[in-house]
């Protein structure tokens, strides 16, 4: 009998002895990850993963403030952005439970007035982006009102008269308007505010003591400062009023306090199992085609395990957060700064925990004779473009109005972008080329067509003291400028709000951006100095005076 006891001691032993080794090697492979990442002399990030409720790794990274060299901790707190959009949909989900409203109401019902030109946008449409309204962070103008404080139904007149981008659920479209109105109709049903609501029946039940509606004039115990890239290192990002993200980006936690929100999530404490499932649910178009998004939830996988993500994005700062509902495992990664965000690293650290790490993958060399037979222009579902072009020993991938994008060699058919779960697969079927765009989850397969790539400008080189004529900021509208600014030969662009980007001439008072569609020209004096710009974007036009 001892010995039995004895036995059994010893593979208790040996068993808690090979936990406390898996423990260590995360510990381990996760530094390593987030140190590469997260510099101590650069903007950083707070980290947390925990499984079953228990947090398994908790750190920080980098500086919360550079200014004053405060070092991060994991305390520190962070606007969100569009995380919000959870607790917005939960908070609808609530008011349904209690009998207040309906998914399929229609959204006139709370706003009477709405002009939906005669189509049925209900608040299931606004709660999955499939309402077909215009998002108001695609209009130039919301740049130049950045720093306006505005009510909901203000802020929701910005954009109602425009016109629609598509029928209702006729396509997936990501759209911050369809949560203003969200917010919005919280207000009018539960007749408070919307930042009371979440308040009072989120925070405080959920002791979220470190969760705000956002605020910049409120004092906020470790507010974690947010900055914004340049060509030479960081700046204090942008003022943007937080009435403006409103229901859709402006709540503030840390990665405590998100937990805690997991939980609640995951032990239905403030909706039933079955609502959360509405939440979790990977949704359809009006034709059948799943748009991997629920209810303020993106529906994905780790590395072949279900699981439920957002992220989010403001001026200064960058989050994202995976929930794998089988292993009730939770990673969030929150940063204060723009730029590259944390999406990618936080699925690698959600794969690390779930024991099922991404297979590193290494460059291939292929001929070039092997990547140009894959050149040409690619038609998507929803009429995307994307061309692949050959340039520099590489395939670039560039869709249509966005950026360039390098793709690495897996092999003579098989690429992938840099630092990215996307790959492409390109293939000939019927006698024609395809392109099969997988990332992660998601999957869509590009038919070659006629259809031509547009001819790229071609840039001139100028003199750096014909490019410093050009330096200044110039205002386009109130709150909305753009800096100019030189480093010997090359001019930069910066707008409020946005990053800097290198513009590129095309005669010696014209330039043009590399990264997105637009122009700049510029208007001169007789000594040739530059005294205002125009900015053609769009098919927008927008002039702007130098600031003295």
């Amino acid at each position: 009998m001892k010995s039995i006891k004895k036995q059994m001691l010893l593979m208790a032993l040996v068993l808690l002895s090979s936990i406390a080794l898996q423990a260590q090697s995360l510990t381990s492979t996760l530094d390593n990850l987030l140190n590469e990442n997260y510099p101590p002399e650069l903007p950083g990030a707070t980290v947390l993963v925990a499984e079953k409720g228990k947090v398994i790794y908790r750190k920080a990274f980098g500086m919360a403030n550079l200014e004053l060299d405060v070092a991060m901790r994991p305390e520190h707190v962070f606007e969100i952005g569009s995380i919000t959009k959870q607790f917005t949909t939960v908070s609808i989900l609530m008011l349904m439970e209690e009998g207040k409203l309906s998914l399929t109401d229609e959204i006139t019902k709370f706003m009477p007035d709405y002009p939906t030109n005669g189509k049925k946008i209900t608040v299931h449409h606004l709660m999955n982006h499939t309402s077909g309204i215009k998002s108001y962070t695609e209009m130039q103008s919301f740049f130049s009102r950045a720093r306006e404080d505005m009510s909901p139904t203000e802020l929701i007149d910005v954009f109602k008269n425009e016109p629609m981008d598509f029928d209702p659920g006729e396509q997936y479209h990501y759209n911050n308007s369809a949560y203003i109105i969200l917010g919005h109709i919280i207000e009018v049903v539960s007749e408070k505010t919307y930042a009371e609501f979440i308040e009072e029946r989120i925070f405080e039940p959920l002791k979220m003591k470190d969760s705000y509606y956002g605020s910049h004039s409120t004092i906020i115990k470790n507010r974690a400062d947010g900055y914004q890239p340049t060509e030479n290192g960081y700046r204090n990002a942008d003022y943007l009023s937080l009435t403006l993200p409103y229901a859709a980006g402006s709540i503030m936690s840390n990665v405590d306090d998100m937990l805690k929100w997991q939980q609640a999530l995951h032990n239905n404490t403030l909706i039933s199992e079955k609502s959360k499932q509405l939440a979790f649910t990977n949704y359809k178009l009006n034709d059948g085609k799943p748009i991997y998004y629920g209810y303020g939830f993106s529906v994905d996988e780790v590395n072949g395990t279900p699981s439920i993500e957002h992220g989010g994005g403001i001026f200064g700062y960058e989050t994202y957060a995976i929930y794998v509902p089988s292993k009730d495992l939770y990673a969030v990664i929150l940063t204060n700064k723009n730029g590259r965000g944390p999406t990618d690293i936080t699925i690698e650290v959600a794969a690390h925990a779930l024991g099922t790490p991404y297979a590193k993958t290494s460059q291939k060399k292929v001929s070039e004779k092997e990547m140009k037979q894959w050149v040409g222009t690619y038609q998507f579902d929803n009429d995307v473009i994307r061309y692949i072009t050959f340039q520099d020993g590489s395939l670039y991938s560039e869709r249509e109005g966005s950026q360039n994008l390098k793709l690495n060699a897996l092999g003579n058919d098989e690429f992938a972008f840099e630092d990215s779960f996307t790959t492409y697969a390109f293939r000939t079927e019927n006698g024609k080329k395809v392109a099969l765009f997988k990332s992660r989850i998601r999957e869509g397969k590009g038919v070659e067509t006629d259809k031509a790539r547009p001819a790229e400008k071609q840039a001139i080189t100028l003199a750096p003291d014909i490019l410093k004529r050009y330096e200044g900021t110039y205002e386009l509208q109130p709150g909305f400028e753009i800096e100019i600014t030189t480093q010997g030969n090359q001019i930069f662009a910066e707008a409020t709000g946005q990053g800097q980007f290198e513009i590129f001439a095309e005669d010696e008072t014209t330039f043009f951006l590399k990264v997105v569609s637009a122009q700049i020209v510029f208007t001169t004096n007789n000594q040739g100095i530059a005294e205002s710009l125009t900015l053609y974007q769009g098919g927008q036009e927008m002039p702007g005076k130098k600031k003295n």
